[in-house]
């Protein structure tokens, strides 16, 4: 049975994820140790007992959903089960880092490291105000695609993230986002609606992040992932080194191709789906994509015995 290891994005964030595994299981509390070691700041206490809107700033959620999905890895691992027992990984979003840390493609520091610069610098490339993101309920990609062109009317307005079938999610200048709200309605979504983010993340506004993330992914060294990474741009699998840096930096402006890479995956033959991490975000996507694939989510000591128990 094909099997894959998925790793949620932002927004799957709450304070106290991961606490349990750190206190139940030693290497998982070892890595949030080295992602503060690696961030000089306590991130976990941000994570366990901090604010929810410092928690929700990009430049900390995202090394800190990364954390919480490497711990829930180190904790299978002590049980026994490696990154073996999957096929593929991938993550939605940053949390293709998570699934490239996990997979040992990245150092757990260079991850934070690098995670820290990607969420300041999309923090950073547009002004706040500037740009908006909407989420269009009910319509398919395609459709979605063409209220985006139809909204942009000369500013920046594209499909962002390609969640499920009825799940789309548009990206750009604040006024075509609102346009394409509009217009939207007119073809037929079920709802549309301005999300609580605070950057148009996955579009071409994006483009001063991914020169940030070219300079930062040069100076690290990627391995070979010791299982295949199924790609957010690309919706198939790759190995390469070299690819894999290229498309981390065009990852930032390009689309999540996430009900694709589930159905890529689904095509290889992949039947089940374990959410390592925060959440259960990826298990509801990957249900209304694929119903014949089972979903499990481990974030906590429980997952992780079940998980374990599942393999026999």
């Amino acid at each position: 049975m094909a099997r894959a290891f998925v790793f949620p994005g932002q927004g799957a964030q709450t304070i106290g994820m991961g606490r349990d595994l750190a206190e139940a299981y030693p290497a998982a509390r070892a890595v949030f140790d080295e992602v503060d070691e690696a961030l000089g700041e306590k991130l976990s206490t941000l994570i366990w007992e901090g604010a929810a809107e410092s928690l929700t700033l990009t430049q900390n959620a995202q090394p800190a959903l990364m954390a919480t999905s490497l711990a829930a890895m180190k904790a299978l691992e002590a049980e026994g089960v490696t990154i073996d027992a999957a096929t593929y990984v991938a993550g939605h979003s940053l949390g293709e880092y998570s699934a490239l840390a996990a997979a040992g493609a990245l150092s757990i520091g260079d991850t934070a490291r690098l995670l820290r610069t990607r969420g300041a610098a999309m923090q950073a490339a547009v002004p706040v105000g500037v740009g908006a993101m909407a989420a269009l309920l009910g319509l398919d990609f395609a459709t979605a695609t063409e209220v985006a062109a139809e909204a942009a009317q000369g500013e920046v307005c594209q499909a962002a993230n390609d969640n499920d079938p009825a799940q789309v999610v548009v990206s750009g200048h604040k006024a075509a986002v609102e346009r394409a709200v509009e217009i939207a309605k007119g073809k037929g979504a079920k709802r549309a609606l301005l999300l609580p983010v605070s950057a148009p993340f996955h579009c071409a506004l994006m483009q001063p992040a991914a020169d940030v993330m070219a300079e930062a992914l040069a100076g690290v060294a990627i391995k070979a992932p010791a299982v295949p990474l199924v790609a957010n741009v690309r919706a198939e699998a790759v190995t390469d080194p070299d690819t894999i840096r290229a498309l981390l930096v065009e990852q930032v402006t390009g689309s999540v191709r996430w009900r694709e890479s589930v159905l890529w995956m689904a095509g290889q033959g992949v039947t089940e789906c374990w959410e390592i991490g925060a959440g259960k975000a990826l298990s509801g996507m990957i249900r209304r994509i694929e119903k014949s694939i089972a979903c499990r989510a481990i974030g906590a000591p429980a997952d992780v015995t079940e998980a374990k128990a599942s393999l026999g």
